[in-house]
């Protein structure tokens, strides 16, 4: 039974330990304090340099949502991708050019 007891009250042992400790080595908290941790140097303000401002455009800015792109993105893969298609069956000969170029019907 002593021994449970001595188990018991290391952990409070412990607190009273450092709780002294701490008192010392750390400042109170909050409103508390004493006036003994004021600044050394008041702080001087000093002007901050101006940028010039440069006109941007929403495009521009990366902040855009990713959803409004992705379709803008996905033609433009298309139309790469058709293009290359093209490029490749021209290499055997194959013509898939546009079928109809200012409005006009191409027959060949």
């Amino acid at each position: 039974m002593a021994n449970l007891r001595k188990q018991a009250d290391m952990p409070h042992c412990i607190a009273r330990i450092f709780e002294p400790l701490l008192r010392l080595l750390l400042p109170a908290p909050g409103r508390h304090r004493s006036a003994e941790g004021t600044p050394a140097a008041p702080t001087v303000d000093v002007p901050t340099a101006l940028l010039p401002r440069v006109p941007v455009r929403g495009e521009d800015i990366g902040l855009v949502r990713p959803y409004l792109v992705a379709g803008e993105r996905r033609q433009e893969e298309r139309r790469q991708r058709v293009r290359r298609r093209a490029l490749v069956l021209a290499t055997y000969g194959i013509d898939i050019g546009p079928r109809r170029i200012h409005g006009v019907e191409v027959t060949a």
